[in-house]
């Protein structure tokens, strides 16, 4: 994590915690990463939740990942592939990393890294 500001969505019930799918979530919380690795949280966005009742609704899909757009990371418990893959056309990349929000964030970050050196 390099840029100025990187954004992290972050699907949590209660904002201590990533704990939710990322297709039932109704609250995502931004972090922002700081260029010296700082996290700060940004703001709290509600959305419509993707899934009910087992059933995918695209709209909402598309929907949800607008209002997260300005992110280039969603951190979650669980995405499925179709989630992922849209994500991906917009330039957020998906990671399942339950947890303490903090903790998860920290593990992105050094995975991030990581990727980086390999690429």
């Amino acid at each position: 994590m390099d840029k100025a500001g990187e954004l992290i969505a972050v699907a949590s019930s209660d904002g201590i915690v990533v704990n939710t799918h990322f297709g039932r979530a109704k609250t995502f919380y931004i972090y922002e990463v700081t260029p010296l690795e700082e996290i700060r949280l940004r703001e709290k966005r509600e959305v419509s939740p993707v899934c009910e009742g087992g059933n995918h609704n695209d709209e909402r899909l598309k929907e949800t990942l607008s209002k997260l757009s300005d992110c280039q990371y969603l951190l979650v418990s669980r995405i499925g592939d179709g989630a992922v893959t849209m994500a991906e056309s917009m330039g957020i990349e998906s990671y399942e990393i339950p947890g303490v929000i903090t903790e998860s964030v920290e593990q992105l970050i050094k995975y991030i890294k990581i990727k980086k050196l390999f690429a």
